[in-house]
């Protein structure tokens, strides 16, 4: 199952749902490790900057997948975290000697998706014996 389609089975309970997503987030000091290989110094600043895009990511798509309108959104969802986390991560990456515009926080945010989109989720939880599947 993917990332968006757990998404839009957890978008039903919005607070448990987002519980359940962090949950299974990628881990940030790997992100880190795939978006900036150079900036060993500036990692703990560049890693708080992940983890702002990723938790914005998930944020954004479980909204929209509580609302039933996950396909075509693209542009709104990532119009969405950039106004959620745009300014905090250029500051960020700035204070890391990262150089941001525009253009190349939308790329990481972008990259953060496919990742996202790529990691493998785990099975549901099973249900009690005693309840009937429904249909």
């Amino acid at each position: 199952m993917t990332f968006t389609g757990v998404l839009q089975r957890l978008g039903r309970d919005f607070s448990k749902g987002l519980a359940w997503a962090v949950q299974y987030a990628i881990p940030v000091e790997r992100l880190v490790a795939l978006l900036f290989p150079a900036a060993g110094p500036a990692a703990k600043t560049v890693a708080d900057a992940t983890m702002l895009i990723q938790n914005a990511v998930i944020a954004v798509e479980q909204k929209y997948a509580a609302a039933g309108v996950q396909s075509g959104t693209g542009a709104q969802k990532l119009a969405e975290v950039v106004t959620l986390s745009g300014q905090a991560v250029n500051t960020l990456l700035a204070q890391a000697g990262v150089e941001p515009n525009s253009a190349y926080v939308s790329n990481l945010i972008s990259a953060v998706v496919a990742i996202l989109n790529a990691q493998s989720m785990p099975a549901a939880p099973a249900t009690s014996a005693a309840a009937a599947p429904t249909a």
